[in-house]
């Protein structure tokens, strides 16, 4: 339940955050499944929502498995459809219950349903696909042994910034991959290298290889045309909205950078923080209108606020 009642919202989020969302081949986002998203993870949880926001079905997300140690905590990610996976480096003593995660998983599959991870395994801000984990491999395999016919979408999710807000995204699919595509009669752990390897042949054209300093190729990759007609349109509500949202931002970007500057988590803690607390500044803008207006106009604070926003968005500096 809570998983529905958010979407909603992360679309609306998203319609703000982004703004242009390049998708090569939307038909997957309406796949039936059983169906297994294998994707690169450049910027943290952020990348499971977006994922999650897009897609038609429920998409349930592995997450690290540090994440559920608190009660409340766990229970609030399993409500949004995560699921927690241990590397390691979280206590070899915890790498058991990744069984519990992979039979929930196929019993996801087993109702058609859809399942994210990422193949990478660690969140790095960068343009650069890194090798690949074992995981994904095992959870299709043994999906694949237990006579489920999973499919594997391989996802290359490609961001213009790290660290701006308003971001040109571009989510880019590969072929889907099948049981017949794998080599599966020489051995278990041939069996591992063969998905891997071709998992990466399929990902390696949708992730760019481009280095952090070099802003000429990120621009030449990301940047998107904005008409002139457009910024003079938009002038208006977008500085209205610079204005108006700058008491919400700026200190909720000070204390993002603080927090998650430093382990790449600060874009995503951006958006998580500015979607809870964006419908009570909403709320407390509208009050205010209320005290100084007759009969409904404060209502209008809720369709024209986010306008405002999405038009600063739309017109401010890409780079």
């Amino acid at each position: 339940m809570l998983y529905w009642l958010l979407k909603l919202p992360a679309r609306c989020c998203l319609w703000i955050y982004c703004r242009c969302l390049r998708i090569n081949k939307k038909e997957f986002l309406r796949h039936d499944g059983p169906l297994i998203i294998a994707s690169n993870h450049p910027n943290s949880f952020l990348d499971a929502i977006i994922l999650s926001t897009i897609f038609k079905k429920p998409v349930h997300s592995l997450a690290r498995g540090d994440a559920f140690k608190n009660k409340f905590i766990a229970w609030l990610l399993r409500s949004i459809h995560m699921l927690p996976v241990y590397r390691t480096s979280e206590g070899v003593e915890n790498l058991e219950h990744n069984y519990t995660t992979f039979d929930a998983c196929k019993e996801i599959f087993r109702k058609n349903g859809v399942v994210l991870i990422f193949s990478e395994g660690r969140c790095i801000n960068e343009w650069h696909l890194r090798p690949l984990k074992k995981g994904t491999a095992r959870l299709v395999i043994s999906s694949w042994e237990d006579g489920i016919d999973l499919k594997v979408l391989p996802c290359g999710l490609n961001y213009q910034s790290f660290t701006s807000f308003g971001k040109n995204l571009e989510l880019l699919f590969g072929n889907i991959i099948s049981k017949k595509d794998i080599v599966l009669s020489e051995g278990y752990g041939r069996s591992i290298n063969s998905f891997n390897h071709k998992l990466w042949n399929e990902l390696e054209p949708l992730v760019p290889e481009i280095e952090k300093s070099n802003e000429q190729e990120i621009k030449k990759k990301f940047a998107i045309p904005v008409s002139s007609i457009k910024k003079i349109l938009l002038a208006i509500p977008a500085a209205a909205g610079y204005i108006l949202h700058f008491p919400l931002f700026y200190p909720v970007q000070k204390f993002a950078y603080k927090k998650g500057g430093h382990i790449d988590h600060y874009d995503s803690l951006m958006v998580g923080i500015l979607f809870l607390l964006y419908p009570f500044y909403l709320l407390l803008i509208a009050i205010g209108v209320s005290l100084f207006t007759c009969g409904y106009w404060w209502l209008l604070t809720f369709a024209v606020l986010p306008f405002c926003a999405r038009s600063f968005v739309q017109v401010k500096k890409q780079f």
